[in-house]
Order: C-alpha cells, then sequence, then structure tokens
C-alpha cells in the first residue's frame, strides 16, 4: 500500500478547485465533498442527492460501521445546490456515465485523483489525499489534534499527526536546519 500525502499548499488546493469547476462537475463535487467533510472515497461515493439535502451529510461509514454526521461547510453547499439541481433524490452524486444510475468505482476515483496529480505536476496523491488535506487543513486551522482525531476515529494523537503529515513536516524543518 502506498502512503498518500496531503496537498499542503493552499494555493494549489485553490487551482484544482478552479479547474475541476470548469471542466468536470463530477469531479469539483468529489474534490469538495473530500476536502470539506474528511469523508472517506467509499463513504463519498456511496452518497446520493438525498443524503446532501440538508444540513449535515449524515451516514454509516464503510470501514468502521460507525454513524457519522458531518456538518455542509457553505462552500460545500453553494456548489452541492447547483450540482443537485433537478436530480432526482435518489440518483448518486459521483454517478458513472456507464450504466444507470451506479456511482464510479473506487478505481476510476483513483483515476481521477491520478489525473489531478498530472495535471498539477503532485507526487504521492490517491483518494485518500481528499480526506488527508481535509485534516492537514482543519489542524493548520484550529490545532486541535484531540477533535480532529475524534472525526477521524483515530486511536490517538500521535497517528493523528502522522496520518495528515505534520509529523513528516515538523521531521523536515528539522533536517532543513540540521547541521554536523
Amino acid at each position: 500500500m502506498r502512503f498518500v500525502q496531503p496537498i499542503r499548499d493552499p494555493e494549489i488546493v485553490a487551482d484544482i478547485k478552479d479547474h475541476l469547476r470548469d471542466t468536470n462537475a463530477r469531479n469539483y463535487i468529489m474534490l469538495l465533498i473530500g476536502l470539506n467533510t474528511g469523508l472517506r472515497i467509499a463513504d463519498i461515493l456511496k452518497l446520493r442527492v438525498r443524503d446532501v439535502t440538508g444540513t449535515h451529510i449524515v451516514t454509516t461509514e464503510i470501514k468502521t460501521k460507525k454513524q457519522k454526521r458531518v456538518l455542509i461547510t457553505h462552500e460545500l453547499k453553494q456548489a452541492l445546490k447547483e450540482y443537485i439541481q433537478e436530480k432526482p433524490s435518489n440518483e448518486f452524486l459521483i454517478k458513472s456515465r456507464e450504466g444507470q444510475n451506479r456511482p464510479i468505482t473506487g478505481s476510476m476515483a483513483y483515476k481521477v485523483m491520478r489525473g489531478i496529480a498530472a495535471e498539477f505536476c503532485l507526487q504521492e496523491i490517491g483518494c485518500h489525499t481528499l480526506r488527508k488535506t481535509f485534516g492537514y487543513f482543519f489542524y493548520k486551522q484550529y490545532n486541535d489534534i484531540a477533535l480532529l482525531m475524534r472525526l477521524f476515529n483515530h486511536s490517538s494523537e500521535k497517528v493523528t499527526l502522522r496520518y495528515i503529515g505534520i509529523e513528516q513536516d515538523t521531521m523536515d524543518v528539522h533536517l532543513k536546519r540540521f547541521k554536523i
């Protein structure tokens, strides 16, 4: 299993959002949901229109089988409102172009993320990058590792810091200043 990284540069995140907003509405919504909720890709792909019409996304996580309730941020709410307009409530949000009302597969979501990585010359990018990017910016904004740990259902703060790349950032900073 490859270890993927969060996208740490807010300008690159903004550029990716702008690019997808202009080129592919479905992939843009997938990206926004991941960046604004921290949900795993498997949980994003199972979402239907009816799941995002209220104030929160309420879902049972596939991996943990735990119920999760996530507030829909203002940015996401605005994008979803436009995206789901005139779509039936049972339609999958991240719908495949093949077949009737099926979500894209995890491997297709990975291809989307790899395409983004190629377009923006990013390394170590995969589907989990969205969740990790959410965590990275949440931590940078609030510095509340305990809350982030609970959001991710992690067992320890150390696991969460490693997961979002903060541990690596700290090592990199120290090594840059290191002299012998």
